[in-house]
C-alpha cells in the first residue's frame, strides 16, 4: 500500500486560469510505483482554485476567465467583504464555485487523464503571491 503526501509550491501567476500539470508533476510524489491509486490535491488558499479542463486550446482559459468575471463582478454593491481589494470578494465566491481541490485516478504510475485534460491553477487576485497545493497519492504497487 503507498501513502505519500507532499507539498507542491506553484510560481506566482496572475490573476486568470493557468496550466500546471507538468508543475504539478514534478512536485507529486512518484507516481512510477503506484499501479491503481489517487492523486489528491488541495490549494491551501481561499482566493485561488484547482480544475481539471482542456490542455490544448488556449483560447478556453481566456474564456473562462472572462466568463467568470462577468458571473462574479468586482464592486458588487452587496458585497460587505471589501477591505482587502476589489478582487477580493469575488475571488473567493469563485473559489466556492470552483473548488480547492481535485482527486484525480492514477493508472500504472500515470495520470489517467483524458486527451484533452490538464490540470488548472485557477488564480482570482490579481497580485497573489506563489499558490501551496498538498498532494496525496494513496494506491497500491
Amino acid at each position: 500500500m503507498i501513502w505519500e503526501q507532499t507539498t507542491i509550491q506553484l510560481d506566482p501567476a496572475p490573476r486568470g486560469f493557468h496550466l500546471v500539470t507538468d508543475a504539478i508533476l514534478r512536485g507529486a510524489p512518484d507516481l512510477s510505483g503506484c499501479r491503481v491509486g489517487l492523486l489528491h490535491l488541495f490549494i491551501r488558499h481561499t482566493s485561488a482554485s484547482l480544475s481539471v479542463n482542456e490542455n490544448a486550446d488556449p483560447d478556453v482559459r481566456g474564456d473562462l476567465e472572462r466568463h467568470f468575471n462577468v458571473m462574479v463582478p468586482e464592486n458588487a454593491p452587496h458585497y460587505a467583504h471589501t477591505l482587502e481589494g476589489a478582487d477580493d470578494m469575488p475571488a473567493h465566491i469563485k473559489t466556492v464555485l470552483i473548488g480547492p481541490e481535485l482527486t484525480i485516478p492514477v493508472t500504472d504510475g500515470r495520470l489517467n487523464l483524458g486527451t484533452w485534460q490538464g490540470l488548472y491553477l485557477c488564480e482570482h487576485r490579481d497580485r497573489a503571491g506563489g499558490r501551496s497545493v498538498v498532494a496525496t497519492l494513496q494506491g497500491s504497487r
